[in-house]
């Protein structure tokens, strides 16, 4: 048993000092995947969005994201819990608020979890049968996948961590190399900022684009939930937050700027509209021929396993978070005495992940177009709402501390009030993002209002019958008065 792990389990927290900056900061990006992101969901932007117009969209949403974390990390002094937007909501709101929000934040990162290894099964097993001529069963990547996140999910966190950061190394390092090649070809001359005008930006389709924008920024919020583990967290985690949100939209809105120069901005979205499952690598073809389309399709397989791994960790820390508190049960608080891992719940996690995929294996629904696309944006839908649900209750906790500043209270106010709108827009034009009409898919959303209800009725539940742990809820601290929950 190492030290640091004997002491977390013995003080029933997770292993402190392991992460910098530079690790959460490579975690996060993993989750949000950008060869994804690029190759998945900025060519549907740019098909049915505004076209030539969203990068100008997704710098937009980058500073809205950007409002949103001046409120977010002026909490993390205040709220030392890794539960992040439960821990936030319980104490801006109301405990019962905080329940709901912990039944919403599990769901919405299962089902990313669960679709992010469908699409890397899907695209693994499609890989080895185009490159080598193998047909393999998607199954049998998924199942891989399912045990590969669990075992480094189980291990010390540092080394998902490093796995991570060779990922997504691997993945930006090509997509830098593509851009880099559009904009040596396009010249000086060739440069065009159309895509920043107001005209390019607020043309018909911007609410899709702004859904499939915000969408692709999504994860960065998953800052806090590392808090326990980082180094001088209450530098490391703002750090790391405005540092994810500023790395990612420069990549999109570089990267998505070099595809609208790839084509022209005039044609961008007629050209988009044709294939935009094989937009980015028809122009990563003509810039890299075939070995860079090849390499694109590897590492958008290397990039969805970093996701899922990148999820499993969040969802884990989510589990050991809820059962310290007591609203799950105390076994999936318990750290290992060796790596210092929330290991009872990656394990419950695992099984979960295999059940639900199981369950669309045995059902003969395809891995892409059904597991993905339903649960893709089940989970977005979901975080949508514990974004702007924490936007709007950051400025309530602070205005009853009288701490009335623009950082504390108007930017998050901001920020909420437009994701808000953006939420709505996401829930009236669900079916753009689940790309169906199967009325059973885009009626997912509708589970949300049930988890919301279940959780009020919890937390009342909680208050009533069990006040102690009714006031434990948000309120276990990183530092300090610790249950005491050993792996013994």
């Amino acid at each position: 048993m190492t030290d640091g792990a004997a002491q977390a389990a013995d003080r029933g927290g997770l292993m402190k000092g392991l992460l910098g900056t530079g690790d959460i900061i490579f975690m996060i990006l993993a989750c949000a995947a950008p060869m994804g992101v690029l190759a998945g969901i900025i060519p549907l932007a740019l098909a049915f969005g505004n076209g030539a117009g969203m990068p100008g969209t997704q710098l937009l949403v980058c500073g809205v994201m950007l409002l949103f974390a001046m409120g977010y990390v002026r909490m993390i002094p205040h709220v030392r819990n890794a539960g992040a937007f439960y821990a936030y909501i319980a104490h801006s709101l109301n405990k019962e608020a905080g329940v709901a929000a912990a039944y919403v934040a599990v769901t919405a990162y299962i089902c990313a979890a669960a679709s992010v290894l469908g699409a890397m099964a899907f695209f693994a097993s499609d890989l080895l049968e185009t490159g080598f001529g193998i047909a393999t069963r998607w199954e049998i990547w998924a199942a891989l996948g399912i045990g590969l996140v669990a075992w480094l999910g189980y291990r010390k966190i540092t080394l998902a961590a490093k796995v991570l950061a060779v990922a997504l190394l691997l993945e930006v390092g090509l997509i830098v190399l593509l851009d880099v090649l559009i904009l040596w070809e396009v010249g000086f001359d060739g440069l065009s900022f159309t895509s920043f005008t107001p005209g390019a930006i607020f043309a018909p389709g911007l609410g899709i684009a702004l859904i499939y924008a915000i969408n692709g920024c999504i994860g960065f919020e998953a800052t806090a939930i590392y808090q326990e583990e980082a180094r001088d967290r209450e530098r490391t985690i703002p750090r790391a937050t405005y540092g994810a949100i500023l790395l990612l939209g420069t990549f999109y809105v570089l990267s998505s700027w070099c595809l609208v120069l790839a084509i022209s901005p005039e044609n961008i979205q007629a050209e988009a509209a044709k294939d935009p499952g094989r937009l980015v690598s028809g122009i990563t073809m003509q810039h890299l021929g075939v070995f860079g389309r090849d390499a694109l399709n590897l590492l958008t397989v290397t990039s969805l396993f970093a996701a899922a791994l990148g999820f499993f960790n969040n969802i884990a820390r989510y589990f050991f978070a809820l059962s310290r508190d007591g609203l799950l049960p105390r076994k999936l608080g318990l750290i290992h005495p060796v790596h210092g891992s929330p290991y009872k719940a990656c394990l419950l996690l695992a099984v979960i992940l295999g059940t639900i995929i199981g369950m669309f294996a045995l059902a003969g629904l395809d891995p892409l177009l059904s597991l993905t696309t339903s649960l893709s944006s089940m989970g977005a839908v979901g975080l949508e709402i514990l974004l702007a649900t924490t936007s709007l209750a950051i400025p309530v906790y602070f205005i009853r501390r009288g701490e009335i500043t623009f950082g504390t209270v108007w930017a998050p106010l901001t920020a909420g009030i437009i994701i808000t709108l953006i939420t709505v827009l996401s829930l009236a034009n669900y079916s753009a993002l689940t790309g169906t009409d199967l009325v059973i898919i885009n009626s997912l959303p509708i589970l949300f209002v049930f988890l919301i209800a279940a959780g009020l009725f919890h937390g009342n539940w909680l208050r009533r019958a069990r006040p102690q742990v009714y006031a434990q809820i948000g309120a276990t601290q990183v530092e300090g008065d610790l249950p005491a929950t050993s792996a013994a």
